[in-house]
């Protein structure tokens, strides 16, 4: 064991990660508030270049459709034009792609980058079929892992190691972590969300999405459980696609019967995660290399 970790390591060390973005607390104060948040995401929107273009952008895509001689130039326009869920769901998928650019390490870049996006698709699509919010989902999705981060920042030999242990050995990575850390990346993710100020929902869903029997009655725990679970049987993963148990407990706890009523659901998760991955590309670690050469 390379040393064990606790929480006040974790705190005393979490400028190893960047900070996590404001605009997505901000966010988050907006989703139990639909009448009041249209002037809020306007005002976090308006603070942001790149969050500007990918709203301007996708409402001129819509326009052209209807008024080809109509070009979009105002936020508020833009809003009316694809509306506030879409709005939203933007500024939190542009503001965590951020945040993970800053975050990845070369060691770990392709394989975080991929899983992350496809869980975070998978959590969301998977919290609308079960009529619970796809904004938090996607957000849990995208951080359920972000303990392997700080991980990595720390040690990046011991947990190098942890994961070949893992390879080698078949166990689970949670398993081999604790063998090298005291602890596993769920715990110090958990750790990290409560540094940050993020609501106990999310922070019980970085905790628990291995374990969900652990929090059996809450829904963005099953929903995170499931989603990873998906993402590996989707294919959704490359080459860390190992499909893990799936509780029965966060199928119940989520009301989820796997019939013909899911059909839909995987519909929709392969064509959000094609769409979503266009984006994705275009703000992950191959694009950031790709401008790193071009000198830009």
């Amino acid at each position: 064991m390379s040393g064990s970790i606790n929480r006040d390591d974790v705190r005393r060390n979490q400028h190893l990660l960047p900070a996590f973005p404001r605009t997505i607390e901000r966010v988050l104060a907006t989703l139990d508030d639909p009448d009041a948040n249209l002037n809020l995401l306007v005002s976090l929107i308006e603070r942001d270049p790149a969050l500007i273009g990918q709203i301007l952008e996708q409402a001129n895509s819509v326009a052209v459709r209807t008024r080809p001689d109509m070009r979009i130039c105002n936020m508020f326009t833009a809003t009316s034009m694809i509306g506030l869920a879409r709005i939203r769901r933007t500024v939190i998928a542009t503001s965590m792609a951020g945040f993970l650019n800053d975050t990845l390490p070369p060691g770990l870049a392709g394989r975080f980058w991929e899983h992350s996006c496809a869980v975070g698709v998978c959590a969301q699509q998977l919290a609308i079929h079960c009529h619970h919010s796809g904004d938090m989902a996607l957000i849990a999705g995208m951080l359920h892992d972000v303990g392997q981060l700080w991980l990595y920042r720390h040690e990046p030999d011991a947990f190098l190691a942890a994961r070949d242990d893992c390879r080698i050995n078949g166990c689970r990575i949670e398993e081999a972590e604790r063998r090298q850390f005291g602890v596993d990346h769920t715990l110090i993710g958990a750790w990290l969300a409560e540094s940050w100020d993020l609501p106990g929902p999310l922070r019980n869903a970085i905790l628990h999405h291995h374990k969900p029997e652990q929090a059996a009655s809450e829904p963005l725990v099953a929903v995170t459980h499931i989603a990873e679970v998906l993402s590996a049987a989707l294919g959704l993963n490359g080459d860390d696609s190992r499909v893990t148990h799936l509780s029965t407990d966060a199928c119940a706890t989520l009301k989820l019967t796997w019939d013909e009523s899911v059909t839909g659901l995987f519909g929709r998760i392969d064509a959000v995660s094609q769409s979503m991955a266009g984006f994705f590309r275009s703000q992950g670690p191959a694009r950031r290399a790709e401008n790193a050469v071009a000198g830009n």
